[in-house]
Protein backbone atom coordinates (compact mmCIF):
# COMPACT_ATOMS: atom_id res chain seq x y z
CA UNK A 1 0.00 0.00 0.00
CA UNK A 2 2.80 2.44 0.87
CA UNK A 3 4.45 1.89 -2.50
CA UNK A 4 1.19 2.61 -4.33
CA UNK A 5 0.38 5.73 -2.28
CA UNK A 6 3.91 7.04 -2.80
CA UNK A 7 3.55 6.54 -6.54
CA UNK A 8 0.40 8.70 -6.54
CA UNK A 9 2.32 11.53 -4.88
CA UNK A 10 5.18 11.23 -7.35
CA UNK A 11 3.01 10.99 -10.45
CA UNK A 12 0.56 13.74 -9.53
CA UNK A 13 2.82 16.19 -7.68
CA UNK A 14 6.38 15.77 -8.99
CA UNK A 15 6.44 14.13 -12.41
CA UNK A 16 4.08 16.80 -13.76
CA UNK A 17 6.39 19.66 -12.74
CA UNK A 18 9.00 20.83 -15.29
CA UNK A 19 12.64 19.80 -14.84
CA UNK A 20 12.13 17.55 -11.81
CA UNK A 21 13.99 14.36 -10.92
CA UNK A 22 13.97 11.99 -7.96
CA UNK A 23 17.10 10.49 -6.44
CA UNK A 24 17.49 8.10 -3.53
CA UNK A 25 18.72 9.98 -0.45
CA UNK A 26 17.88 7.35 2.16
CA UNK A 27 20.12 6.77 5.18
CA UNK A 28 20.52 3.15 6.28
CA UNK A 29 17.23 2.15 4.59
CA UNK A 30 15.04 -0.66 5.87
CA UNK A 31 14.38 -1.73 2.29
CA UNK A 32 13.94 -0.50 -1.26
CA UNK A 33 11.01 0.23 -3.58
CA UNK A 34 11.30 -0.62 -7.27
CA UNK A 35 9.88 2.44 -9.03
CA UNK A 36 9.46 0.93 -12.50
CA UNK A 37 6.00 -0.61 -12.05
CA UNK A 38 4.10 2.34 -10.56
CA UNK A 39 6.10 5.32 -11.85
CA UNK A 40 8.47 4.30 -14.63
CA UNK A 41 5.67 2.86 -16.73
CA UNK A 42 4.15 6.34 -16.99
CA UNK A 43 6.28 6.32 -20.13
CA UNK A 44 3.73 3.87 -21.55
CA UNK A 45 6.47 1.49 -22.61
CA UNK A 46 8.70 4.18 -24.13
CA UNK A 47 10.67 4.67 -20.89
CA UNK A 48 14.22 3.38 -20.70
CA UNK A 49 16.88 2.77 -18.06
CA UNK A 50 20.27 4.44 -18.08
CA UNK A 51 23.28 5.06 -15.84
CA UNK A 52 23.25 8.79 -15.08
CA UNK A 53 25.01 10.82 -12.37
CA UNK A 54 26.43 7.59 -10.99
CA UNK A 55 22.89 6.25 -10.42
CA UNK A 56 20.70 3.66 -12.14
CA UNK A 57 17.91 5.87 -13.49
CA UNK A 58 14.61 5.39 -15.29
CA UNK A 59 14.02 8.02 -17.97
CA UNK A 60 10.33 8.78 -18.54
CA UNK A 61 9.83 10.75 -21.78
CA UNK A 62 7.47 13.69 -21.28
CA UNK A 63 6.65 16.86 -23.22
CA UNK A 64 9.26 18.87 -21.32
CA UNK A 65 12.13 16.33 -21.55
CA UNK A 66 12.48 14.33 -19.38
CA UNK A 67 11.47 13.00 -15.97
CA UNK A 68 14.19 11.01 -14.20
CA UNK A 69 13.70 8.72 -11.23
CA UNK A 70 16.16 6.36 -9.61
CA UNK A 71 15.19 2.71 -10.14
CA UNK A 72 15.29 1.93 -6.42
CA UNK A 73 14.30 4.29 -3.61
CA UNK A 74 15.19 3.40 -0.05
CA UNK A 75 12.67 3.69 2.76
CA UNK A 76 12.91 3.72 6.55
CA UNK A 77 10.61 4.23 9.50
CA UNK A 78 10.12 7.67 10.97
CA UNK A 79 7.72 9.78 13.02
CA UNK A 80 5.11 12.05 11.49
CA UNK A 81 2.82 14.73 12.81
CA UNK A 82 4.92 16.79 15.22
CA UNK A 83 3.44 20.28 15.12
CA UNK A 84 3.12 23.71 16.61
CA UNK A 85 0.65 26.55 16.10
CA UNK A 86 1.38 30.27 16.14
CA UNK A 87 -1.27 32.88 16.83
CA UNK A 88 -1.31 35.99 14.63
CA UNK A 89 -3.46 39.08 14.17
CA UNK A 90 -2.63 39.87 10.53
CA UNK A 91 -1.97 38.07 7.24
CA UNK A 92 1.53 39.46 6.82
CA UNK A 93 2.66 37.83 10.06
CA UNK A 94 1.22 34.48 9.00
CA UNK A 95 3.52 34.38 5.99
CA UNK A 96 6.60 36.21 7.24
CA UNK A 97 6.83 34.39 10.57
CA UNK A 98 5.98 31.06 9.00
CA UNK A 99 8.63 31.39 6.31
CA UNK A 100 11.25 32.39 8.87
CA UNK A 101 10.44 29.32 10.96
CA UNK A 102 10.54 27.04 7.92
CA UNK A 103 13.96 28.38 6.98
CA UNK A 104 15.25 27.67 10.48
CA UNK A 105 13.80 24.15 10.43
CA UNK A 106 15.55 23.46 7.11
CA UNK A 107 18.86 23.55 8.98
CA UNK A 108 17.88 20.47 11.00
CA UNK A 109 18.93 17.22 9.35
CA UNK A 110 16.44 14.38 9.09
CA UNK A 111 13.18 16.37 9.07
CA UNK A 112 10.72 17.76 6.54
CA UNK A 113 7.75 20.14 6.71
CA UNK A 114 5.28 18.45 4.33
CA UNK A 115 2.72 21.28 4.26
CA UNK A 116 4.99 24.29 4.85
CA UNK A 117 2.53 26.79 6.39
CA UNK A 118 -0.67 24.87 7.03
CA UNK A 119 -3.99 26.66 7.37
CA UNK A 120 -6.34 23.70 7.84
CA UNK A 121 -6.11 22.63 11.47
CA UNK A 122 -7.98 19.35 11.89
CA UNK A 123 -9.22 17.03 14.64
CA UNK A 124 -9.76 13.25 14.83
CA UNK A 125 -13.44 13.46 15.84
CA UNK A 126 -15.81 14.16 12.96
CA UNK A 127 -19.46 14.13 11.97
CA UNK A 128 -18.44 12.69 8.60
CA UNK A 129 -16.09 9.71 9.18
CA UNK A 130 -15.81 8.86 5.48
CA UNK A 131 -14.06 12.19 4.88
CA UNK A 132 -11.38 11.65 7.50
CA UNK A 133 -10.13 14.46 9.77
CA UNK A 134 -12.30 17.59 9.61
CA UNK A 135 -11.85 21.18 10.73
CA UNK A 136 -10.83 21.81 14.33
CA UNK A 137 -13.82 24.10 14.87
CA UNK A 138 -12.94 25.51 18.34
CA UNK A 139 -9.84 27.06 16.77
CA UNK A 140 -11.53 28.63 13.73
CA UNK A 141 -11.54 32.44 14.21
CA UNK A 142 -14.66 32.93 12.07
CA UNK A 143 -16.68 30.63 14.36
CA UNK A 144 -16.05 32.58 17.57
CA UNK A 145 -19.48 34.21 17.71
CA UNK A 146 -21.29 31.03 16.74
CA UNK A 147 -19.48 28.84 19.28
CA UNK A 148 -19.41 31.31 22.14
CA UNK A 149 -17.69 29.78 25.18
CA UNK A 150 -16.76 26.67 23.18
CA UNK A 151 -14.39 28.75 21.05
CA UNK A 152 -10.72 28.40 22.02
CA UNK A 153 -9.49 31.34 19.96
CA UNK A 154 -7.79 33.93 22.22
CA UNK A 155 -8.91 37.53 22.07
CA UNK A 156 -7.25 39.51 19.30
CA UNK A 157 -6.19 36.43 17.33
CA UNK A 158 -7.33 36.33 13.71
CA UNK A 159 -5.19 33.49 12.32
CA UNK A 160 -3.85 30.21 13.74
CA UNK A 161 -1.40 28.68 11.24
CA UNK A 162 0.24 25.34 11.91
CA UNK A 163 3.62 23.91 10.97
CA UNK A 164 3.75 20.12 10.78
CA UNK A 165 7.08 18.29 10.96
CA UNK A 166 7.95 14.71 10.04
CA UNK A 167 11.31 13.24 10.97
CA UNK A 168 13.50 10.20 11.34
CA UNK A 169 13.58 10.26 15.15
CA UNK A 170 12.39 12.13 18.23
CA UNK A 171 15.66 13.98 18.71
CA UNK A 172 15.45 15.52 15.24
CA UNK A 173 11.79 16.45 15.70
CA UNK A 174 12.38 18.13 19.04
CA UNK A 175 15.29 20.11 17.66
CA UNK A 176 13.24 21.21 14.64
CA UNK A 177 10.29 22.27 16.78
CA UNK A 178 12.54 24.24 19.11
CA UNK A 179 14.38 26.19 16.42
CA UNK A 180 11.10 26.94 14.64
CA UNK A 181 9.43 28.21 17.80
CA UNK A 182 12.49 30.25 18.79
CA UNK A 183 12.19 32.20 15.55
CA UNK A 184 8.51 32.81 16.27
CA UNK A 185 9.25 34.14 19.75
CA UNK A 186 11.49 36.83 18.26
CA UNK A 187 8.54 38.39 16.41
CA UNK A 188 6.21 40.70 18.34
CA UNK A 189 3.37 39.92 15.93
CA UNK A 190 3.19 36.34 17.16
CA UNK A 191 0.71 36.51 20.03
CA UNK A 192 1.14 32.96 21.27
CA UNK A 193 2.40 29.45 20.60
CA UNK A 194 0.49 26.20 21.07
CA UNK A 195 0.22 22.77 19.48
CA UNK A 196 -2.29 20.12 18.48
CA UNK A 197 -2.68 17.69 21.36
CA UNK A 198 -6.01 15.95 20.68
CA UNK A 199 -6.05 14.53 24.19
CA UNK A 200 -3.18 12.23 23.31
CA UNK A 201 -5.41 10.27 20.92
CA UNK A 202 -3.16 10.49 17.88
CA UNK A 203 0.02 8.45 17.66
CA UNK A 204 2.40 6.79 20.07
CA UNK A 205 4.71 9.76 20.53
CA UNK A 206 4.20 12.96 22.51
CA UNK A 207 6.34 16.11 22.49
CA UNK A 208 5.38 18.60 25.18
CA UNK A 209 6.26 22.19 24.37
CA UNK A 210 7.40 22.92 27.93
CA UNK A 211 9.99 20.15 27.63
CA UNK A 212 11.60 22.03 24.75
CA UNK A 213 12.08 25.14 26.90
CA UNK A 214 12.86 23.93 30.44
Amino acid sequence: KFEKELSYRIRQDILVKPFTSIFDASINPTGYINTLKHVGHCGDGYEWEEELYGRHMIVVPIAIPDFLIERELGYMKGIMGANFWYYCNNKKSVLECGRAALKAIESVEGVITPFDICSAASKPETNYPWIGPTTNHPYCPTLQNLLGKESRVPKGVEYIPEIVINGLDMESLKKAMKVGIEVMLENENVLGISAGNYGGKLGDYKIHLKELFP
